[in-house]
């Protein structure tokens, strides 16, 4: 991976991350970074199972693709909250 495909790669973690976590009710008890992390790791796992679907490279914006990784991004700011919760 270059430079830039790292760079991108943060950038749209950090959207993804964040959409993630204005898509659920209430105050997430996590932090930025966490945030970040979380985004980040949807992003490419929304991004392969896309991809093994055959929904990541369509005319126009790639819906479904946003669609898997916001979601992705809402269950893992969850399951880190509830994580650190019990801690």
């Amino acid at each position: 991976m270059e430079i830039s495909g790292l760079i991108s790669a943060i950038v749209i973690g950090a959207v993804v991350g964040a959409l993630g976590r204005l898509a659920l009710p209430g105050r997430q008890d996590i932090g930025w970074l966490w945030t970040i992390g979380v985004g980040i790791a949807a992003a490419l796992v929304g991004t392969a199972v896309a991809t093994a679907l055959g929904v990541a490279d369509t005319k126009g914006v790639d819906w479904i693709e946003w669609a898997l990784q916001i979601g992705l991004a809402a269950a893992g700011v969850t399951a880190l909250e509830r994580l650190r919760s019990r801690s």
